[in-house]
């Protein structure tokens, strides 16, 4: 299991955001909004080669930002689709980079008001495929000229780079539109020799902090340098911050050279580390934004609190009220002056960044929650400057100032989102969880020629580079991927597989990184680092998930986009209609109070409505939730990529499962061998499996397996070679072996090759698969000669599994490509009652497709590349994590620990995630329901209560947060108790 793990790291995601296969998305338009000009035809526009830009974002408050965001992109020529996560403070964009580029859109984005900076990593072209070629022939830069020109040329080429030096070509190319064999038929046919040498984007990223550095000229010196490395790829430079942040291979060079490259450039001057994790990325600008809201809440408090003293506290002190009247001019007293005094930087200096962010929002025709501040604190700012100067020129004058309602509105309102920044910042503590399970340091190994350990050194882990020798000792994490090169032990890789069982390593046998050396002393070679290794494919994985809108998010973005401007002319008619009644009598005189007249209380109730409605709530409803779901899923070993997905899940009330692999161990074994012929076993056991070691399939494995048991060299048996081999999915293999034709399968491909199967054969199948186990017919040279009796067991707790699923009204259904006999007894143990087997892959699609054209939302659990098509067709592709890179590729939901019960618990995940959701809302809409109807005054008629504006302030945020804090609450959730009270019982081979 822990080998396949290692699969995760080859996942390639041509899909959008990172996610599961186009398939499960929405069809987008072909053809580039914007992009037909004058002259050009649709055909022309198609040939516009799609791109994918990840910018980060900073400075949107609220989902309003990111409708402003996405609203000025998509205006843009080329543009396919914009996505906008206000949480993460990040943009994606899916574009056609014969239209538009990535510096456009970043300067679109940073015109409407926020900062935007293109995030360079593996993620960001992963919807291409890099190969290198090797190249032979080329003599001088024109060669490499010509052969770079002719592959720029080839459709679906995106970037071409041609090395004279080093006889190779990195092609950088969109996989949907050419292929690898056109790439090297394209350089054939110009005249020289092409051979691949690698596929795949076998790049990593490290951020690098230097210090001593004084001048731009040292930093451009440095960045030459470390430019002239083999494998560097790509350099951006910080001079502000005096980092790098260098793309490189990571098989020709690695961080450890970078550092000395620049210590030595410098004399010694130079000091370079790699950036602690979280800096210099979005967990740094998070950090950064809570303390600017920290800073901020405490500056207003200095100035608030002697505001509201005066307003609220002195006036009641007889000696100083005395003198907080005292008269300065006509009617203005000293109290109102200090009020004015102590309010204006709160307004004005602490208060600025409201002000900011509305000039920003209304300048590109959009409004946010800035606009709602802004108006709300300048609208009882403003009338109480008017009252003040008003008094001070008039003799008879005595107004009433609301200086206390702005400024504890803005200190009440940078409270509510500096905790709303400290929570939201919690939902995304799972991946440094997983981050955390990396050890900070290790200890490299320096050999001489001969393999002997000479020296030892403690290092950082994130130094380690490909190839490194690194030593584990008992107790101590594993530093990176890697393989035992000496020493046994036993290392428990639980926190990654969900093995419980400490599994025992030696010599040639893989590691992962983050797991925990139990006994023994390792020496491991390293052989995936940084972004390569196992563990931050998952980081990865788990981050894109997070990023990902859930189609539920589309309902509080189209009421984002009027919310705003609802709220103002809500506000605006509750004063005309106060202010109206006011002078018309319409209420009695009494209600008035007497601190002020009917203007100054239809105001009130008019800025209370202005601020206590809140479009944040609505915005983080649902993306806290889907956050914290994925988090805790990946916690449990269900990794759900994104909210689409999560959404899914809740609904699925029926699962289809494969057999072999999911629902048994997916390690058969042959059980008993019928012999039809007179044939020598050994001799038969030996064209059997020269046919079978050439197929993936877990049964042929089980026949090549016990096949060495009739060979001398039992370890590595050395087969006849197996010529004009055909793999029949579904149904078995065939091959000429040693001038003998030998096939090898089920009823089915023997009835397709006219080889009669007698009674007496028939019913040794039947008696075979009553008893659970495949018949596996072998034929030689048109002759029935044997069949194979091969059992593998079912999971521990499969049949409790199905039985819960049935309790929770989720229909369970196995589609398997073995035989009837076996299907049905396996399927009867564990309690399945509807069964389809001898099913091709496509048929398993199929069915797929007829469930759900019968209303059911339909979720598919299987392993193997036969199941990748119904895993792209249901609702919902559970893939088993020990199962094959296609299939885990192909899914939704990876269950990493590869247990039948977490296709209980990723059900139960969703379903709690979106029943919290829809708690949210209910709050972030039942709030404003009822919120604004009590600001606008609703209940004051009838009881005399009022809510002061800077009351309704500390509602609103309020509100943010605590939907925020309603979705941490997911990440106190546990599994079904059902499923800790499982029965397991031992494993039975039939």
């Amino acid at each position: 299991m822990a080998g396949k793990l290692f699969s995760l790291t080859c996942i390639r995601k041509d899909s959008y955001g990172n996610l599961s296969p186009r398939p499960h998305y929405p069809s987008m338009p072909q053809i580039p909004r914007g992009a037909l000009v004058e002259g050009m035809d649709a055909g022309a526009a198609k040939e516009g080669f799609e791109a994918r830009a990840v910018l980060s974002v900073m400075g949107m408050t609220c989902s309003a930002c990111a409708g402003s965001v996405e609203k000025a992109v998509k205006r843009l020529p080329g543009i396919r689709e914009a996505v906008v996560d206000v949480l993460n403070g990040r943009a994606q964009i899916l574009y056609y980079s014969s239209f538009v580029n990535e510096e456009t859109i970043r300067e679109t984005i940073e015109d409407v008001g926020f900062q935007a900076t293109l995030i360079k990593d593996e993620t960001s072209e992963r919807i291409n495929q890099v190969c290198r070629i090797h190249v032979n022939g080329m003599t001088c830069t024109s060669c490499s000229s010509t052969v770079e020109s002719a592959l720029q040329a080839v459709q679906g080429v995106q970037k071409a780079q041609v090395a004279l030096a080093t006889e190779e070509a990195q092609v950088q190319f969109d996989p949907r539109v050419t292929n690898l064999d056109l790439l090297l038929k394209t350089i054939a046919e110009i005249g020289f020799e092409a051979e691949l040498i690698s596929t795949g984007e076998d790049v990593s990223n490290v951020h690098l902090k230097v210090d001593g550095v004084r001048t731009d000229h040292s930093m451009r010196i440095l960045e030459n340098s470390l430019q002239a490395l083999p494998g560097v790829e790509n350099i951006d430079t910080d001079p502000l911050l005096r980092k790098f942040t260098l793309s490189y291979k990571p098989d020709l060079t690695g961080p450890r050279s970078f550092i000395e490259v620049i210590e030595s450039t410098g004399s010694g001057h130079y000091r370079a580390a790699i950036l602690p994790r979280g800096e210099g990325g979005r967990e740094a600008y998070r950090q950064e934004e809570v303390k600017q809201y920290y800073r901020s809440f405490q500056w207003s408090l200095v100035f608030t609190v002697p505001v509201l003293l005066l307003s609220m506290v002195f006036i009641y002190i007889p000696g100083i009220k005395g003198g907080l009247d005292t008269k300065i001019a006509n009617m203005m007293n000293v109290g109102e002056l200090l009020r004015w005094i102590f309010s204006t930087p709160v307004q004005f200096v602490i208060g600025r960044r409201f002000y900011a962010g509305s000039y920003k929002a209304l300048r590109h025709g959009s409004a946010n929650m800035d606009v709602l501040i802004a108006l709300g604190t300048n609208a009882a700012y403003f009338y109480s400057v008017y009252s003040v100067l008003r008094a001070a020129t008039s003799p008879n004058f005595r107004g009433t100032d609301f200086f206390e309602t702005s400024s504890i509105l803005i200190s009440f309102i940078l409270l509510g989102k500096y905790l709303e920044v400290l929570a939201k910042g919690k939902t995304s503590e799972a991946i440094a969880r997983l981050m955390d399970l990396a050890p900070e340091t290790a200890i490299l190994l320096t050999v001489d020629n001969v393999g002997n350990v000479v020296s030892e050194q403690e290092i950082d882990s994130r130094l380690i580079q490909k190839n490194d020798l690194i030593k584990i000792i008992p107790g101590e994490k594993v530093a990176s991927d890697g393989v035992v090169i000496w020493g046994q032990s036993h290392v428990n890789e639980s926190m990654i597989t969900g093995e419980a069982r400490p599994m025992a390593k030696r010599k040639g046998d893989a590691v992962i990184g983050g797991t925990v050396n139990e006994n023994g002393v390792l020496h491991i070679k390293a052989t995936r680092v940084g972004s390569e290794s196992a563990l931050a494919q998952i980081v990865q994985l788990v981050e894109s998930a997070q990023m990902a809108k859930a189609p539920v998010q589309k309902f509080a973005d189209r009421i984002s986009k009027v919310f705003v401007p609802l709220v103002i002319v809500l506000s605006f008619s509750t004063w005309l209609v106060w202010y109206t009644a006011g002078k018309f009598h319409a209420y009695p005189k009494y209600w008035i109070p007497s601190s002020m007249d009917n203007f100054e209380l239809a105001l009130q109730f008019g800025i209370s409505v202005m601020v206590i409605a809140c479009p944040c709530a609505l915005g983080l409803a649902t993306p806290t939730a889907v956050m914290v779901g994925t988090g805790v899923g990946a916690s449990q070993g269900v990794l759900i990529k994104g909210g689409r997905a999560l959404e899914r899940a809740h609904k699925v009330n029926c699962i289809v499962f494969d057999k072999t692999g999911t629902l048994t161990v997916g390690k058969p074994m042959v059980v008993n061998t019928k012999l039809l012929k007179n044939v020598v076993p050994r001799d038969f056991y030996e064209l059997v499996a020269a046919t079978e070691v050439n197929s993936e399939h877990p049964l042929a494995k089980a026949i090549v397996e016990y096949a060495k048991k009739f060979r001398d060299d039992e370890e590595n048996p050395d087969w006849p070679e197996a010529l004009e081999f055909i793999s029949v999915p579904g149904h078995g293999v065939k091959a000429v072996v040693s001038n003998k034709e030998v096939i090898v399968g089920n009823k089915s491909l023997m009835s397709e090759n006219n080889i009669a199967i007698p009674i007496e054969t028939q019913e040794i199948l039947a008696e075979t698969e009553g008893m659970a186990q495949t018949g596996i017919l072998v034929s030689i040279d048109g002759e029935l000669t044997a069949v194979i009796a091969v059992s593998d067991p079912l999971k521990p707790g499969a049949h409790e599994v199905i039985s819960i699923l049935k309790s929770m009204k989720v229909k369970s259904i196995m589609v398997t490509g073995d035989n009837w006999g076996t299907a049905n007894s396996a399927a009867k143990d564990i309690g399945i009652d509807s069964v389809i087997a001898e099913a091709k892959p496509e048929q398993k699609a199929e069915k797929v497709k007829d469930l759900q054209a019968s209303g059911y939302m339909v979720a598919m659990v299987g392993d193997g590349i036969n199941d990748s098509p119904a895993l792209v067709a249901a609702d919902v592709g559970m893939a088993i994590g020990a199962g094959t890179d296609i299939a885990i590729e192909a899914a939704d939901i990876v269950l990493m620990k590869s247990n039948l019960e977490d296709v209980i618990t990723a059900i139960d995940l969703s379903r709690k995630t979106f029943s919290r959701i829809r708690m949210n809302y209910v709050w972030a809409l039942g709030y404003n329901v009822l919120g604004i109807p009590i600001a606008a005054g609703a209940l004051f008629p009838f009881t005399g209560f009022r809510l002061p504006p800077w009351i309704a302030g500390a509602a609103m945020a309020a509100s943010s947060v605590s939907v925020v804090c309603s979705s941490l609450l997911l990440k106190k959730y546990r599994r079904p108790k059902r499923l800790d009270n499982l029965q397991i019982h031992g494993i039975t081979v039939y």
